[in-house]
């Protein structure tokens, strides 16, 4: 197995320009100063404006699901079971259980959906150079994947993908796969052409999973993407409260799951351990998780939720401070909006104010979240470090042995690879539960068959929603008038928390931090930002403009 040189170029120091990194809930800009081959300092930058604050003022409050899950496309319940969150808890009444266990599925399948599509379509080949599969020995590439996995691979499925693959290469049209293929000459890239060959054809296996995962949330959400079966009160899921339903959604889930623990597990792993330079960067110090999947009767309590929530800081794993939704305020310092001061969402003010483009003070579409005046990094790693630290059963026994197989010390997972580490981890552990929630459900609706109270909307009322989305902690505060009206509506996302711009103290966010120390081997395909970056998630990157601050060249690629 090749093992390139992957030291980042001591020779190189100026600017680096990643230009439009784009993204589902918008499109992101990444300034890096580059220093002796190194990250010193970074800027994110939003550069699109959404505006659905500014939609919602006016409307209904049983409305607002059905416009915030229009925020992005991928994490689409996400957005719809906050803002109804949010409704329920301006109402102040309970729910029937079987909602709560129903509504506990369909976002337990949303997170096996979301972490396969970012880790395979989004983030492989930031380390899986497809066009080198090619060279690739099918029978070398079964062995390895029937010795890390409890698959039976045959040489001839792997066969069957390099002719493929071939095809593509032979008619100068790639595909899917066109903007990778500089990849083979790049110093950071150095799987085997048999490990490449895998994550190809896992790639492909991948796409055909994620329909069936689709399909497991349509049962009782009714479509996918924007399901249609939330309403504040609960579900109205009637045609899913059947036997046969409930076995197509078991047998949609049971084939999700095995193909977490026999083929997105095992990549990962073996990805990693070719990987274990991007443990020694990308780490943040401080991590903010809501938890998630309440207990019947305790969906407004985070303290009743199976993933355990909490706070860290400087990352001391010895002591996980309780999550206090009034020390949230977000500030416009470095935004494009009018403001002088940082306010908690619910007084929170939406008024755009564009500078420009090349203004170095305001330089993003997002705001700036912060915790206590403290910025905070929020998605899977928050969320699978909460739970370690708290010793949860189901979530430390993985994280040690996934540490032990990878031979790395706890430390690591403050970086690069413990991020994309953790999403993995976090798809295992939710998916190994949906068992249990089947199964509770089941028993439930044997004696109860109750999915929805009917609730008036709430009128001179304040209501806020807590959830953790796949890419962290989504919240979502509504303030209506006398005439049960949106007077105020605020989103605050993960997306805002981990990439926002600096606040007025000059605190940088999670991502700016973490890019901070990132190499860079090559200041023309800058992978290593691309690594770190797309470790939160950022959805999806079209293209990249990368400018060298010494020769003003214009280098220009394209990521898919």
């Amino acid at each position: 197995m090749s093992q390139a040189n992957t030291a980042p170029r001591s020779d190189y120091s100026g600017p680096v320009v990643v230009d439009p990194l784009t993204r589902i809930e918008g499109h992101l800009r990444v300034e890096a100063e580059v220093e002796n081959g190194k990250i010193k300092r970074a800027k994110c930058m939003g550069t699109l404006f959404r505006g659905l604050e500014i939609i919602l003022q006016g409307r209904h409050p049983f409305d607002a699901p059905h416009f915030t899950q229009r925020v992005c496309g991928v994490c689409t319940y996400s957005h719809a079971l906050c803002s109804t969150r949010a409704v329920e808890d301006a109402i102040n009444k309970p729910i029937p259980p079987n909602a709560t266990y129903i509504r506990n599925l369909v976002l337990a399948m949303l997170f096996l959906h979301d972490h396969l599509v970012h880790f395979y379509a989004l983030h492989a080949l930031d380390f899986v150079d497809v066009v080198n599969a090619l060279q690739g020995d099918p029978v070398k590439a079964a062995q390895i994947a029937n010795s890390i996995s409890q698959r039976d691979v045959k040489p001839e499925t792997y066969r069957q993908v390099q002719a493929k693959l071939k095809a593509f290469v032979d008619s100068g049209q790639l595909g899917p796969f066109t903007n990778a293929y500089f990849l083979g000459s790049h110093p950071a890239y150095h799987l085997s052409p048999e490990l490449n060959l895998i994550g190809t054809a896992d790639y492909l296996e991948a796409l055909r999973l994620q329909v069936k995962i689709a399909r497991a949330m349509a049962v009782f959400g009714a479509k996918n993407p924007h399901t249609q079966f939330l309403i504040p009160g609960g579900v109205t899921s009637y045609d899913s409260l059947t036997p046969q339903r409930i076995r197509e959604f078991t047998e949609l889930y049971r084939d999700a799951l095995a193909f977490v623990e026999n083929y997105y597990i095992p990549d990962l792993l073996a990805i990693a351990a070719n990987y274990k330079e991007c443990a020694t960067y990308g780490g943040t110090r401080n991590f903010m998780a809501f938890g998630e999947f309440p207990d019947p009767g305790g969906e407004r309590d985070i303290e009743k939720r199976w993933l355990k929530s909490g706070m860290i800081f400087d990352r001391d794993l010895g002591n996980v401070r309780a999550f206090d939704k009034d020390k949230i305020a977000e500030g416009v310092s470095h935004s494009w909006y009018e403001g002088d001061r940082p306010l908690h969402p619910y007084e929170g003010q939406t008024i755009p104010k564009f500078t420009s483009m090349e203004d170095s003070e305001k330089y993003s579409w997002l705001k700036a979240p912060r915790y206590d005046g403290i910025a905070v990094e929020t998605g899977p790693l928050a969320q699978i470090l909460v739970s370690y630290a708290q010793n949860q059963p189901e979530v430390k026994p993985l994280v040690d042995n996934v540490l032990k197989s990878l031979q790395l010390e706890p430390s690591a997972l403050f970086s690069t690879l413990g991020r994309t580490a953790a999403r993995g981890l976090e798809a295992l552990v939710i998916g190994r539960q949906i068992e249990t929630w089947i199964k509770q459900y089941e028993n439930n609706i044997a004696s109860d068959k109750q999915i929805v109270e009917n609730y008036e909307a709430p009128k001179s009322a304040k209501g806020v929603g807590l959830l953790t989305a796949p890419r962290g902690g989504l919240s979502h505060w509504m303030v209506t008038d006398d005439d049960a009206r949106i007077k105020n509506f605020q989103l605050v996302v993960p997306s805002t928390w981990n990439l926002s711009p600096r606040d007025e103290k000059d605190i940088p966010s999670a991502c700016e931090e973490a890019l901070v120390g990132t190499p860079v081997a090559d200041p023309a395909r800058p992978v290593e930002i691309l690594r770190t970056v797309h470790s939160f998630d950022p959805c999806i990157a079209c293209a990249v403009h990368v400018i060298d601050g010494q020769t003003n060249q214009v280098h220009k690629f394209k990521i898919v």
